[in-house]
């Protein structure tokens, strides 16, 4: 009978998404974790199974640091975000789309739905510029994310399940490495999702950050928006893209645990939820 109430408490969940668009920003344990990748790709599987149209956005940044040790280049970080000179954007290219993505489409074909690797240099999916950091010091060939052509995701998620690996490249052909938070965002503006999703390895929006119990589990807007100078940490980010992105149309976005085993199912399809979930202004 408990397994029935399970399914009779998602029922409206599953209604209710039916047909929308999940973005999914992949990282964390989620991504290293050998059961927690497991699960993740056939909580993914479910999705598509039960109506959802799910986009996978990811970065990779233990990864093209341990690539980058193994090839002797120096790894070095301003602000948060890694310097990135050409011989570093050409390894994080190779490691995020010829190496990271594919393992990814490779997890999810196995378990039973067919997935296709996107980078932001596909279809042009995504034209970059180049940024500096906050401070306004160079840090080389770190890009921001001006548009988002979806055409090609659009096709690929009506059979697919659509894994973009966060590069892209700006109107001279220039390759950049992009935050992974942001491109996830601005893949969830472009594509009119209904969420977003940030797997992490914290519980939440946390009201004090050593108190893992201080989880905020349900935010507007406008109170991330009042409350954004305050955070510290690598939650700044998390929220500042959940931000955007709900303020481009995006209808909700989530913060949710990936060192939980099936955070994504708890999250969307459970009343008690699993994380943060953040609306509109209100």
């Amino acid at each position: 009978m408990r397994d029935v109430a399970t399914l009779l408490e998602a029922l409206p969940y599953i209604r209710e998404f039916h047909g929308k668009t999940v973005v999914i920003k992949y990282g964390g344990a989620a991504m290293t974790d050998p059961q927690r990748k497991e699960e993740f790709a056939r909580d993914v599987v479910l999705l598509k199974y039960v109506g959802m149209k799910p986009v996978i956005v990811h970065g990779g940044g233990p990864e093209i640091t341990a690539y980058m040790e193994r090839l002797s280049l120096p790894v070095q970080f301003v602000e948060g975000l890694r310097v990135s000179d050409a011989a570093t954007v050409e390894v994080a290219k190779m490691v995020l789309v010829g190496k990271v993505n594919k393992d990814i489409v490779l997890l999810i074909n196995r378990h039973g739905q067919l997935a296709v690797g996107l980078c932001g240099d596909d279809g042009l999916l995504f034209r970059a510029s180049r940024q500096t950091a906050p401070s306004g010091r160079d840090i080389g060939f770190v890009g921001r994310i001006d548009r988002v052509d979806v055409d090609v995701l659009m096709h690929v998620a009506q059979d697919y399940i659509p894994v973009v690996a966060s590069v892209g490249a700006d109107r001279e052909g220039n390759s950049y490495n992009i935050n992974a938070d942001e491109a996830a965002a601005a893949v969830a503006r472009a594509l009119g999702a209904y969420k977003l999703m940030f797997l992490t390895d914290v519980a939440g929006w946390l009201r004090d950050p050593d108190d893992p119990s201080s989880v905020v589990s349900e935010a507007s807007a406008a109170l991330v928006g009042a409350s954004l100078q305050s955070v510290e940490g690598g939650m700044r980010p998390k929220l500042a893209a959940c931000l955007e992105a709900i303020q481009g149309g995006v209808s909700f976005a989530h913060i949710v645990d990936g060192r939980v085993p099936h955070s994504l199912l708890l999250e969307l399809f459970t009343d008690a939820g699993q994380g943060t979930k953040i609306g509109p202004p209100g």
